[in-house]
């Protein structure tokens, strides 16, 4: 969708590794999902969740989006497709502070094979963009896979829109990126946040905006619950593979991090932050914006609700 049509429209708007003890999520196999395929036809998908551990990047990947009836599941031929990454920081893959790279290529990789026309990808970064695209490993890692990385740095990208329902952030600039494009896939890094107590699916959306200090001088929580409510990605892959457990959201050292090497893939956002939560070993009732976003109807947050699937590799 061109942005010329957009405004002329509404938008309606666990498993832990090594030291840290497996979570068993609850779930049950009998909610059955549906989602179309790319010939419209209505399927029956059985999980609502994949929780996977113990392999590389990409390989979890390949396992939790097979499981899901494969990435044409969510983007069909010729579309376009917006992959966002968190590139916010100046720092090698190492530190898990951004996205892991070879996930990142490992989903664009799906999205042409699913028959995308173009794919991109962009981040509003913290640090100095060109460094944190470089240092992070995912602008050559996306453009190797054929992705077009764009800027996430320049103002007049940013196109201001009504967030109905919201409570604090009744509007915002949005990325045109999240505007235009057909299919949004989300791609966060978990970790601690000294502000937010984590960063993953939700609080990955302050990238997709203009002024992020407007999140954290009028209550960070609800700012979070609130730009979930515009435009909810069609796919939140959550990196579990190094993850912060402490000095976040940018890091000190590699001590800060442990090896999980997990990913949870799902579409609806809150639920997939309550599994990462959980992964992380915090409880999903101390973080504010996940009880915020479940007051808000923004996803589920009782998991067993839910049908997960859980691989281990």
């Amino acid at each position: 969708m061109k942005r010329r049509d957009f405004i002329s429209k509404t938008f309606q708007a666990g498993f832990l590794a090594a030291s840290i003890p497996l979570i068993n999520f609850p779930g049950k196999i009998s909610r059955i999902g549906s989602f179309k395929n790319t010939s419209g036809k209505i399927l029956k998908n059985k999980y609502d969740l994949v929780a996977v551990k113990g392999g590389e990047a990409a390989e979890m990947f390949d396992k939790a989006i097979g499981s899901l009836g494969g990435m044409k599941t969510f983007v069909k031929k010729n579309q376009t497709v917006v992959v966002k990454p968190n590139i916010g920081w100046d720092v090698i893959p190492e530190k898990g502070a951004n996205t892991n790279p070879l996930l990142v290529k490992r989903i664009i990789e799906h999205c042409f094979n699913a028959g995308a026309k173009d794919v991109y990808v962009f981040d509003h970064t913290c640090d100095i963009q060109n460094k944190c695209y470089s240092s992070s490993g995912i602008e050559k890692a996306a453009t190797d896979a054929g992705a077009k990385v764009v800027s996430g740095a320049n103002e007049w990208n940013y196109h201001e829109v009504e967030i109905k329902g919201a409570k604090v952030l009744k509007k915002a600039k949005i990325h045109e990126l999240i505007l235009e494009s057909d299919v949004f896939i989300n791609v966060p890094i978990l970790k601690n946040h000294d502000a937010s107590g984590l960063t993953i699916s939700m609080k990955n959306l302050m990238g997709i905006v203009w002024d992020r200090w407007f999140w954290h001088q009028n209550d960070l929580h609800q700012c979070i619950a609130d730009c979930a409510l515009y435009r909810k990605p069609d796919l939140n892959v959550i990196d579990a593979y190094l993850v912060m457990m402490k000095n976040g959201p940018r890091g000190i050292s590699r001590e800060d991090v442990v090896e999980m090497k997990s990913q949870i893939i799902t579409t609806d956002i809150l639920a997939g932050d309550v599994a990462a939560a959980k992964l992380f070993g915090t409880e999903p009732d101390s973080i504010t914006y996940l009880t915020i976003a479940d007051e808000m109807k923004i996803g589920v947050k009782d998991l067993s609700k839910l049908s997960i699937n859980r691989i281990k590799m």
